[in-house]
């Protein structure tokens, strides 16, 4: 099923990368349709991060020994938390803060490293495009 998601995500970003290789689209939540980042907010960035399986807020943080989960590479690149619209994280997992849907809490959508305060991913198979 991964393979699938990947093939998809690679046809499909010429429609969501802008010429200054910026999002082009609107990205929202995949659950509730919340807005998570305007279009031309974000970088597209090619970063491999490991991401634990969507799950709501309260199971991901005890989620520290699981291998449950996906290693993705596209992801929306933010240097700043405040240009997100609305996103929250979770409760230090290591040096790790999981991105997750303010709104209706499913996650993770996206990682921020504690370590580098200006580095912010949102992976691309984990959001829609409108």
């Amino acid at each position: 099923m991964a393979s699938s998601q990947q093939a998809n995500d690679g046809t499909d970003r010429p429609d969501l990368v802008s010429g200054e290789g910026k999002n082009s689209k609107t990205v929202v939540c995949q659950r509730c349709g919340s807005k998570v980042l305007c279009p031309g907010m974000a970088v597209f960035a090619e970063k491999e991060l490991f991401l634990p399986s969507m799950r709501k807020k309260n199971s991901l943080s005890t989620t520290e020994g699981s291998e449950d989960g996906d290693t993705l590479t596209a992801h929306w690149f933010v240097d700043d938390m405040y240009t997100f619209e609305n996103v929250g994280f979770t409760k230090d997992v290591g040096r790790i803060k999981y991105l997750i849907c303010a709104d209706c809490e499913i996650g993770p959508i996206g990682w921020h490293s504690l370590d580098d305060k200006k580095s912010f991913y949102v992976a691309l198979e984990r959001v829609n495009h409108a």
